[in-house]
């Protein structure tokens, strides 16, 4: 072969190299486990669509699909895209009620710090848990509240949520829950000083506080049940595998090494660092 030739077949296999390269491109994740090793059926060939809620710092770094580069469930979906053998990733920004009422279509899964509920289950198949969260108590930092007179605080929460449930069912405040269709309206209210307390998530409050430049603060979290689940589309053929790989990521230490990375390093704190209140 002419060494012309050659180069140009080696130049031609370099870019065949960085076409790979860029095509198995997960951002900035750290992808670990066995690449095919669950191997799916998913809508689109090739590539793992995933649905999820927009903005969700911690979660999904970044308030467009087009910039997210990391944060836990996106490097969830990222590893699980690896395990099935999948090099590309697509998120899917959708409406919360419309993931929630079964009404999205055209994915694989939606990873969208979505609690399992028995509610929730009669709507949408759920994955296996993979992470869990308390109840947070999220409030203007200076704010004066306390164990003792939370309940006497005005408290904001987003309807039919965890949040919405604690308050009602073990903390029983004695002014009247403000009650919120979105979350994001829980937050404007906080901020305008409509209410004094916005309950959700312990998770998804340390990601509001860290991006309210010192504004807000989560000084306490109510010990829940709750967990998270991915949520399948109606008939998915790959739940199965799927539950395997978020099965094998919470053995061997991947989904507690990305709650540390993504979270915790992000949000300068982990949920486990925020003291305990009882009802």
């Amino acid at each position: 072969m002419k060494p012309a030739t050659i180069a140009k077949a080696v130049a031609a296999l370099g870019l065949i190299s960085a076409v790979s390269a860029y095509a198995q491109s997960y951002g900035n994740c750290v992808i670990t486990g066995q690449k095919g090793s669950i191997p799916i059926k998913p809508f689109i060939p090739g590539q793992l669509t995933v649905q999820t809620v927009l903005p969700a710092p911690g979660w999904y770094n970044g308030d467009t699909t087009a910039t997210i580069k990391d944060g836990f469930e996106y490097c969830m979906a990222a590893n699980i895209a690896y395990r099935a053998g999948l090099d590309k990733l697509v998120i899917q920004n959708v409406s919360r009620d419309a993931l929630m009422t079964g009404r999205t279509k055209d994915f694989d899964l939606a990873l969208a710090v979505v609690s399992i509920t028995p509610e929730r289950k009669k709507v949408v198949n759920f994955s296996v848990p993979y992470f869990k969260s308390n109840i947070g108590v999220l409030v203007k930092s200076g704010s004066k509240v306390t164990e003792e007179n939370i309940r006497s605080k005005r408290i904001g929460v987003r309807q039919a949520t965890a949040g919405y449930t604690y308050a009602t069912t073990f903390l029983k405040p004695t002014e009247p829950l403000k009650v919120f269709a979105d979350t994001t309206e829980v937050f404007t209210a906080l901020a305008a000083g409509q209410v004094d307390v916005a309950m959700s998530d312990t998770s998804y409050l340390l990601g509001q506080a860290a991006k309210s430049n010192g504004m807000m603060k989560v000084v306490a979290q109510y010990s829940s049940p709750q967990e998270y689940g991915a949520v399948f589309p109606a008939g998915s053929a790959n739940e199965a595998a799927i539950n395997k790989a978020i099965e094998e990521m919470k053995a061997d230490g991947t989904l507690a090494s990305l709650e540390q990375k993504q979270l915790g390093e992000k949000w300068g704190t982990s949920p486990a660092a925020i003291p305990f209140w009882k009802p």
